[in-house]
């Protein structure tokens, strides 16, 4: 078994809506960068049938790295055929099972060249042309989080399904005080805020720069990236309207059907 094999298996699995299941000892996936190398194939196929317009950056918060037991950050590539318009409707029988995460969206102004790393919060910032409230739409597909771990979920592209953004916003005010509150059919279900991602919603995005500069790229003018959930992730039961109301900067609504 090599990552090629491992990476179609899991487009695979995907495609027939199979219950997540973690690697295995016999798939010889030992480090993340074992892992990435599995999501470049598993991604591969995606590629084949749309443009990657950015990345999610998963993991980024206390309580999301509580939920899947993970202290770490991982990303997953983005694309454009996974955008949602604002408004959207999303079927949950297309999905192994949906989850809807509650971030701040970043778009890059320029290409980022390795001269320039490492990245800090500080250093990066200049890099950015504007934010937005964003959501993330992940398929589990019924994952067991008491059996999770990192090397699973980078090779699952972090499990991302596509996103859905607010209006873009330059200048914007500080992003770590932003509250995000997050309602479904008026009522509020959870709240965080901007400095809950690492301590603002910038180190992530060092972060991830300083990671593909590891790996050989780098990020692009135009590039979208999601700098992780301020609350842990919502898995909706049943039909139902949600609103996300990111304080200052913008708002996100998709309703769920059946």
């Amino acid at each position: 078994m090599n990552y090629s094999d491992i990476g179609k298996r899991l487009y695979d699995d995907h495609q027939a809506a199979r219950q997540f299941v973690p690697l295995q000892a016999d798939d010889l996936v030992r480090t993340q960068d074992d892992a990435y190398a599995v999501q470049d194939h598993y991604v591969s196929h995606i590629r084949d049938q749309g443009k990657g317009i950015g990345y999610k950056i998963g993991l980024t918060s206390a309580r999301m790295q509580k939920m899947c037991n993970i202290d770490s950050p991982v990303a997953g590539v983005i694309f454009a055929d996974r955008l949602e318009q604002n408004g959207a409707r999303l079927k949950r029988h297309r999905y192994g099972r949906l989850g809807v995460e509650f971030e701040i969206g970043v778009r890059m102004a320029r290409d980022l060249h390795s001269s320039e790393g490492p990245f800090t919060m500080q250093s990066i910032a200049s890099a950015v042309d504007c934010v937005c409230a964003a959501v993330e739409i992940v398929d589990d597909r019924n994952a067991d989080y008491a059996t999770l771990e990192a090397l699973s979920l980078i090779a699952d592209n972090a499990w991302n399904a596509g996103i859905i953004l607010s209006d873009w916003q330059s200048p914007w005010p500080p992003l770590e005080d932003l509250k995000g509150t997050v309602s479904l059919d008026g009522q509020e279900l959870d709240s965080g805020y901007g400095r809950d991602v690492l301590g603002h919603p910038f180190n992530p995005l060092a972060w991830l720069a300083n990671h593909l500069f590891e790996r050989g790229t780098s990020l692009k003018a135009g590039d979208i990236i999601l700098t992780g959930s301020l609350v842990t992730t919502k898995f909706p039961k049943q039909a139902g309207s949600f609103r996300y109301d990111l304080q200052g900067l913008g708002v996100v609504t998709f309703d769920v059907e059946d």
